[in-house]
């Protein structure tokens, strides 16, 4: 199991104008994918792009940034194999670009696996 949080604030560094910001325009589209899928008011991470966190329960926690919604494909395909993981890592030559080079963060498991 993993969530996938989606941060719905992200202005992907540019001024927000009449429409959504730019992180709740990423959230819409990955909403309906076959995962749990969150969104947050902030993951802390507003230099540019939009950001995501991967999360699941005995798994290492992951948190992207520098996101766009071109990379919706890849958001999909690294979520499926990091929730497809015992642990949360992937192997690195198996992630998508995006997540091979776009990590903020990797955090520890917080709570035990069930």
């Amino acid at each position: 199991m993993a969530t996938l949080h989606v941060c719905t604030t992200c202005r992907a560094g540019k001024p927000l104008d009449d429409g959504p910001c730019a992180g709740a325009r990423l959230h819409a589209l990955l909403a309906g994918a076959e995962m749990r899928v969150l969104p947050v008011e902030c993951l802390s991470a507003c230099n540019s792009g939009c950001a995501i966190a991967l999360t699941g329960p005995g798994k290492w926690t992951y948190v992207y940034g520098r996101l766009t919604e071109d990379d919706v494909p890849a958001i999909l395909e690294g979520a499926a194999l990091y929730a497809a993981s015992d642990d949360g890592i992937v192997p690195w030559r198996e992630r998508p670009t995006i997540f091979r080079k776009q990590t903020l963060a990797r955090i520890p498991p917080m709570e035990p696996a069930e």
